[in-house]
């Protein structure tokens, strides 16, 4: 729909049209099938992905106002052929657009054939009168269809006639200019085989004629006025554009008239200035049920924010924007605010509620009473984001906005910030456009919050939304706030140490290859390893040798070259990302202050951004040392606590298998214990290699692993590989079980749920294509464990974030990585906190094993871990 969208706009603006038309086949039998049953016979059925796509590219097309014919019985190119001849004959100029060169027949002196063609990326169109086509092909447009008569078409299954392919017809077509010209001088073609054929499969021949005769006289007649080109940017046209996130068409909508630009009408919009007007809008909206909020202002975690105004939105006819000013000040707003949420039975709506709580901090957020037993506070939920919302009912997307949960969930279009005032900062914009668009978000946020609930309700995900994303959203922005302290001469240092490392390696890889060559560059590198050195297993492609990891890892078990080469990209990755990186995000106060974000990952697990520090490397000693430049404030000292295969855990109690769980109920080492069961031998007499690839196959059921993916992990055959996995399911047959039920609940249901009722969709069971059906068979399997390993971390973190703010409130929650969660607390409070992260991430959850955690401090991060 997109592409045919693209091409569309590109078309309207480079040809500028008067009219326009757009034909679709009808799938049913047409005159040719009455002719010749077998016709398209051997044709595969459109694609699914692209089947289900058609309707709805009618509906946009019917949102905008497009002509679109269809008629039962006539072939797409029926209607175009006659549309075209028709309007030929009216004195018109005639384009006509498609992808099927079959059209080339109906070129004329008016009447173009545009042929669209993309490549990488790219679209390009090919253009062609009848002139064109003699020109390009060597034949009239008429002529052409007899070449397709004479050589036939797999494609449509029109037979042609036997032993003539391609250069056979067009060498005949061009001797003799037609068909009844070959069969007048058939004693002239010296090929016997041809000849005889021609003559055998007269009929046949004619059959194909007719059957690849464009008809232009079907009788449908041009309606000018239908297919006059009018304004196609419709409100309708714009909530679907939205709804399917065609967000790089979105700036075609540019005329006010087009569509609904804002939910909030100007005149609805109340300016507020004085104190004793917002007085009265704060007590009128602790009596309502539900006030959409929104700040409008440039923010800043570690300063005063600087806010313009404040909109509340909570009757239906008016949104309040309170303005700051000389009476209206910042730490007013934050007061009322602060007292509509605690002392009001009113739920305060906002979209992405982290970035409101520097403006204020409703008391359930910041209360410190400790949670026994549940994150529950046991009260009303006060504040709910449409944006958390959103992402639970939906984690698949790429990105949420206010706009998009309208388009969605309201049924009106509003544009975004970035639509109404490009890059314009606030101060360059006037105040009453700012504070209608202030407005407009927070009733976004009003009318979204009843919808969005009952939704929540329907999928058993409110618990999920209440008791640990939303008190979620506050501890986050805490630990925004708090950052992590960074050592920037010692980062320097790591740098300079990793330059050394990378310089030496240099040399040795120039000296081994014989030259110098820019190491970067995949080609040279291709060109060095597989035609200069001879290096077995280059694979081609169309920019040269693939250097891939994973065809270099296979080449490094042999060729110490190649190894230093992938340790060289190692190191290269470690400075660029790492000790040249991260020097730019530290602050004034000298603390790297890391965005999380709740919304990205479809699992529930948490990401950092600005910088990512989830990615901190672990594998290597080289990129486990970049941890030693994060360090604790003076006096101060960091407390490391990190699950111990909470994944694994999880699998054990989801698929209730009795040898899984006893390993853990043994607490010993459960990768040697799997080993020894596997291989039938003793605890003792596993060797490293039986421990190693007992581990690989332990994690690798987690994520749904194939055989062919543990023979590459482990390097060794499919054949072995299975062998492996055979025996570890008939070690422990309650995880086959758990799998094939994950899969076919997941079929069944259209998604896979987490112990706290998480869900994640799954179209990929609706895909055609094999590859991805069987991802979403790994995904079934996993989504379930990883999600509720995510979801275990979140309570975790809520509940040692209120025990902390009760008994050790001067101690700061860092950093969430993965399963590890790393506080930074006074020295004289260190024993206390270990005990209090210990014993909270291990009660987080109630499974049918324990749940264990490894707990250390230190000086520095690579200490406490």
């Amino acid at each position: 729909v997109y592409g045919f969208l693209t091409i569309l706009f590109k078309l309207l603006e480079e040809e500028k049209p008067d009219y326009l038309t757009v034909a679709f086949d009808v799938h049913a039998p047409t005159f040719r099938h009455e002719m010749y049953e077998a016709y398209k016979g051997t044709r595969k059925g459109m694609p699914e992905e692209l089947k289900e796509q058609v309707p709805l590219l009618k509906k946009v097309l019917d949102a905008m106002g497009v002509c679109r014919i269809e008629q039962a019985g006539l072939e797409a190119d029926d209607i175009l052929g006659s549309l075209a001849k028709q309007a030929q004959a009216d004195g018109n100029e005639v384009i006509l657009v498609s992808g099927d060169r079959d059209l080339l027949q109906i070129a004329d002196v008016h009447i173009c054939i545009y042929l669209p063609r993309t490549k990488m990326g790219k679209t390009t169109i090919e253009h062609y009168y009848a002139s064109d086509v003699q020109e390009k092909i060597g034949l009239s447009p008429a002529q052409f269809i007899e070449l397709k008569a004479l050589m036939g078409d797999t494609a449509d299954n029109i037979p042609g006639v036997p032993k003539v392919g391609e250069k056979t017809a067009l060498s005949l077509m061009q001797t003799y200019g037609s068909i009844e010209g070959i069969y007048a001088h058939l004693e002239e073609i010296s090929r016997k085989a041809v000849r005889e054929s021609l003559l055998a499969n007269r009929d046949l021949c004619d059959l194909s004629l007719r059957l690849a005769t464009i008809q232009t006289d079907c009788g449908i007649g041009l309606d000018y006025e239908s297919a006059k080109v009018h304004n196609f940017f419709t409100e309708e046209a714009y909530t679907l554009y939205k709804r399917l996130n065609f967000k790089n068409l979105l700036h075609r909508f540019e005329t006010e008239d087009s569509r609904k630009t804002d939910p909030a009408d100007a005149a609805q919009v109340v300016k507020i200035a004085s104190i004793e007007e917002a007085d009265r809008v704060f007590q009128e909206a602790k009596e309502a049920k539900v006030c959409g909020y929104f700040f409008l202002g440039e923010k800043n975690l570690q300063e005063e924010s600087n806010v313009l105004c404040l909109a509340l939105h909570f009757e239906e006819e008016k949104t309040y924007c309170l303005v700051c000013g000389r009476e209206l000040t910042t730490a007013y707003l934050r007061e009322k605010m602060e007292d509509l949420a605690d002392h009001s039975d009113c739920i305060l709506s906002a979209f992405d509620t982290k970035n409101t709580w520097q403006f204020f901090t409703p008391q359930e957020m910041r209360q410190k009473e400790e949670i026994p037993g549940s994150v529950s506070t046991g009260r009303v939920l006060k504040v709910f984001d449409i944006l958390i919302a959103a992402y639970l009912l939906n984690p698949l997307k790429n990105d949420y906005t206010a706009e998009d949960i309208a388009s969605e969930y309201l049924s009106f279009s509003v544009p975004s910030f970035k639509e109404l005032f490009s890059s314009r900062s606030l101060s360059d914009i006037p105040e009453e456009e700012l504070l209608a668009y202030a407005a407009g978000q927070a009733k976004i946020a009003h009318l979204a919050l009843a919808v969005l609930k009952k939704k929540l309700l329907e999928a058993e995900e409110w618990s999920l939304f209440t008791e640990i994303e939303m008190p979620l959203t506050y501890i986050l922005y805490e630990m925004e706030r708090n950052g992590i302290l960074c050592k920037r001469d010692a980062l320097q240092e790591y740098g300079n140490t990793l330059g050394k490392s990378i310089a030496t390696l240099e040399k040795e890889i120039y000296e081994g290859a014989g030259e110098t060559f820019n190491l970067n560059s995949p080609k040279q590198l291709g060109e060095i390893l597989f035609q200069k050195l001879g290096l077995p297993g280059g694979k081609k492609t169309k920019t040269g040798y693939s250097t891939a990891a994973d065809v270099l890892e296979e080449l490094a078990v042999k060729y110490p070259l190649v190894r230093k080469i992938l340790d060289y990209r190692a190191l290269a990755k470690l400075k660029s990302t790492y000790a040249d990186g991260l020097s730019a995000f530290i602050e004034a106060d000298g603390r790297i202050h890391t965005i999380y974000h709740q919304t990205i990952t479809a699992t529930g697990r948490l990401s950092s951004a600005e910088p990512n520090l989830q990615n901190i490397p672990m594998r290597t000693e080289q990129g486990r040392l970049i941890r030693k430049v994060f360090v604790p404030q003076g006096g101060w000292i960091f407390v490391d606590a990190d699950y111990s295969q909470i994944e694994l855990r999880i699998l054990a109690h989801m698929s209730d298998d009795a040898g899984l769980m006893e390993a853990y109920e043994e607490g010993r080492d459960i990768h040697r214990m799997t080993a020894a069961r596997v291989f039938h031998k003793s605890f003792e007499d596993v060797t490293p290699d039986e421990r190693r690839n007992a581990k690989a196959v332990n994690f690798g059921i987690v994520y749904g692993i194939s055989s062919f993916g543990l023979s590459n992990d482990l390097r060794i055959s499919r054949e072995e590989a299975k062998s492996y996995m055979d025996k570890y399911f008939a070690t422990y047959p309650g995880v086959k079980e758990y799998q094939e039920k994950a899969v076919k609940e997941a079929k069944e249901n259209g998604y896979a749920s987490t112990l706290f009722h998480r869900r994640r969709p799954m179209p990929e069971f609706g895909s055609s294509n094999f590859m991805q059906r069987k991802f979403g068979e790994r995904v079934a399997m996993n989504a379930p464990i990883q999600g509720s390993a995510a979801d275990i971390m979140k309570i975790a973190m809520i509940r040692v974030f209120k025990r902390l703010k009760r008994e050790l409130p001067d101690a700061r929650m860092c950093l969430q990585i993965h399963d590890e969660l790393l506080l930074e607390v006074p020295e004289k409070d260190r024993e206390r906190a270990g005990e209090i992260l210990s014993y909270e991430m291990e009660h987080a959850a109630k499974l049918k094993v324990r749940l264990e955690v490894d707990c250390h401090e230190g000086t520095d991060w690579y200490e406490a871990k």
